[in-house]
């Protein structure tokens, strides 16, 4: 009876002390090029670019795109490329 007692007490997060809402243990974003091994990243393919840049034209960092090092690489060159050849401005209208 006891031990069933502690066992509620952990489980409930309102009286634990260690709980805390704002630091809560964040899921770990999956890079969407390694996830999807059919989909390649194309400088000419201007609406999967949109995804990886902001309002404003800037490139979104890793952080915000949950890219690997090695995809966001490849996203930055994409990026450039795409508005090298007009297909991406390079700032917003």
């Amino acid at each position: 009876m006891a031990d069933n007692k502690r066992n509620n007490k952990r489980n409930d997060r309102k009286n634990d002390e260690d709980y805390n809402p704002r630091f809560r243990k964040m899921r770990k974003k999956v890079c969407p090029l390694c996830a999807d091994k059919n989909l390649v990243l194309d400088y000419k393919n201007a609406d999967q670019l949109r995804k990886f840049i902001n309002d404003k034209g800037k490139i979104l960092p890793r952080r915000a795109t949950g890219a690997c090092s090695i995809h966001q690489r490849d996203i930055t060159i994409a990026v450039k490329r795409a508005r090298q050849i007009a297909v991406l401005p390079y700032t917003a209208e």
